[in-house]
Formats: structure tokens, C-alpha cells, sequence
């Protein structure tokens, strides 16, 4: 993966767990990756942290509010540099909203099943096996 350049695009994503070990996805309505399921996230608004970027574009997403933690990792897709990071459900009810056609919990076994079917955006699997993140359950 390359590195960012003067036309990189800041993006933030969240990697969350439901109780059961799940992981919060998103299918996507418009490009990169449309109609794959992929992590919630998207672009940080000038003047705007991470961390607040975070809890905007999961709430505009997925209708829960997160408290952002650690830095999990970062991916650089064409022009968008994505740093993910680690958070916490504080409350909320899970709708898709914005970006998002849909949102769901996804287990270990549904989440293999999307891979398999080429349902997930480039390298989201191997991503989360790589930085230890997949579900739980």
C-alpha cells in the first residue's frame, strides 16, 4: 500500500463490537465500493479531529453513538488514507443512514460468507485478520 500523498483524502472508520463479539458493517451506497459491505467511516471534515470524524460518520451511518478509542490501523485505497479506529457503543439504535444502504452485525461466520462471495470492499478481510479485529463470535 502506498503511502499519502499532497492529493490524499483523510478518512476515519470505526471498528465496533456489539455484545455478542459482533462487528458493526455498512453496505455502501456510493463509490469507492458501492453496494459492498464495509466498515462505517468516511472523510474528516477540515478543522475536524479524528476522533470527532469518528463519532459523526458512525452516527450519520448507523444511527449509534461511539466513544472513539486506539488507533487500530490505517490502509491507503487510491486516494483515501484510512485510519481506523477501536470503539465503543454508548447508545443509539442501529439504522443505515447517509452513506450507508444498510447496517448489521456481522459474526465470524457471516463475515467469512461475505469474503466468499466477493460482498466486502478490497482487502477488508485481510485487513481485519491482520490487525487482529475480526468478530468475536
Amino acid at each position: 500500500m502506498n503511502g499519502p500523498t499532497s492529493t490524499t483524502i483523510r478518512c476515519v472508520g470505526g471498528i465496533a463490537f456489539d455484545a455478542h463479539g459482533r462487528l458493526l458493517l455498512i453496505r455502501r451506497r456510493n463509490d469507492p465500493g458501492s453496494g459492498q459491505w464495509s466498515l462505517p467511516g468516511g472523510r474528516v471534515e477540515p478543522g475536524e479531529t479524528d476522533k470527532k470524524a469518528v463519532i459523526r460518520e458512525l452516527f450519520e451511518e448507523t444511527g449509534l453513538d461511539v466513544i472513539p478509542g486506539t488507533l487500530v490501523g490505517s490502509v491507503t485505497r487510491g486516494p483515501y488514507e484510512i485510519f481506523d479506529y477501536e470503539c465503543a457503543v454508548a447508545g443509539g439504535v442501529l439504522t443505515a443512514g447517509d452513506d450507508a444502504t444498510d447496517a448489521r452485525w456481522s459474526d465470524a461466520a457471516d463475515l467469512e460468507a461475505l469474503e466468499a462471495a466477493g460482498e466486502l470492499v478490497d482487502l477488508l478481510y485481510v485487513t481485519l485478520r491482520d490487525w487482529k479485529a475480526l468478530p468475536r463470535a
